[in-house]
């Protein structure tokens, strides 16, 4: 995302923050966090860590096609100064043995993936490590956390419930959805438009384009025929590390309503023999396999602050005693 957009604004940016931690009642105090610190929204997340109470927070940065280190370490001091925490703000650009055996909380952020074996082997055994994803998210591709490691060593981990009211990120999935269609040149609104998906998102994709008004249909896998007047088909299966959309589901589409749009929203989709087949197809890039063609971060800083935050709540959890864990804790955890 664009740094210079003005919903990017770093007094706006803790506002949200401040509001998300409130919202997820999180307090990482004692605290030695290990994070990532990037570019965009993401730049919020050693800031969140600290504003929480964390009493240091190692934020790895790496160079990448967003910004450079340097910007990254701007942005991130920028922000955390006007926050009031940037001395409790470290930034490293090593995932170091020393590092990593100094946090209390390491996440599984983008910079510091994959948490490995060698990973592990360096962290704590007290340490503890959130997702910031659901844990169902772990069979479907995700191969950039060594659970068996984690449990291995005994290190608590758990995903984040997206779908908890404080975090909510799962109602940003209709609106994503909206904003690919829109970039790919649909209009949404009165067009048909068939949703696959056999996964928790369905019905959160569904209500969001209905609620755009669209005419959507559903299928939990690409059908055997396609209507003569659909405009769109957003994939959004789960990833299988083979194709979930290809030359045959491509052909049949093709025949049946030429010109339809394919938008990869999640899964992966076999775009040279879905070109050959005539079918246009959005993103232009295809994703990396098994990662989303559009990010929450598209529609705004809102979802990637809640989520940073609650999975940083999640961190927070998986530190209380068990005996001391309430029920609104336990509601942010998705346990593996």
């Amino acid at each position: 995302m664009d740094a210079r957009l003005p919903g990017l604004h770093p007094d706006r940016l803790l506002r949200l923050v401040r509001r998300a931690i409130a919202e997820c009642d999180l307090d990482l105090g004692g605290a030695t966090v290990l994070t990532e610190a990037a570019t965009g929204a993401y730049v919020v997340t050693p800031v969140a860590a600290a504003l929480a109470g964390a009493d240091h927070v190692f934020a790895l940065s790496r160079a990448t096609r967003y910004g450079s280190v340097a910007d990254v370490t701007e942005l991130t001091h920028d922000l955390a100064t006007r926050a009031g925490v940037a001395d409790r703000i470290e930034i490293v650009t090593e995932k170091t043995e020393r590092v990593v055996g100094s946090a209390d909380i390491i996440t599984n952020s983008g910079h510091l993936r994959p948490l490995d074996a060698e990973t592990i082997g360096w962290m704590r055994s007290d340490a503890v490590v959130p997702l910031m994803f659901e844990a169902w998210e772990l069979d479907a591709g995700r191969i950039d956390v060594d659970v068996d490691a984690l449990r291995a060593r005994g290190i608590l981990t758990a995903g984040t419930n997206e779908r908890n009211p404080a975090v909510d990120v799962f109602s940003y999935l209709g609106p994503m959805a909206v904003k690919q269609l829109n970039d790919a040149g649909v209009a949404v609104r009165h067009s048909r438009i068939l949703v696959l998906c056999d996964n928790p998102f369905a019905g959160f994709l569904h209500t969001g384009l209905r609620s755009a008004g669209a005419r959507v249909e559903e299928a939990s896998m690409p059908p055997d025929t396609y209507a003569p007047d659909l405009d769109a088909v957003v994939v959004a299966l789960r990833p299988t590390g083979s194709t979930v959309f290809g030359a045959a589901d491509a052909r049949r589409l093709a025949d049946a309503a030429p010109g339809a749009v394919v938008t990869q929203f999640w899964g992966d989709v076999a775009r040279d023999e879905v070109a050959a087949a005539g079918v246009p197809c959005w993103p232009v890039s295809a994703p990396g396999a098994g990662h989303m063609g559009v990010l929450p971060s598209a529609l705004g800083p809102e979802p990637i602050v809640r989520l940073q935050t609650g999975g940083l709540k999640v961190g927070a959890v998986l530190r209380t005693a068990v005996p001391d864990r309430t029920p609104a804790d336990l509601a942010f955890l998705d346990e593996l």
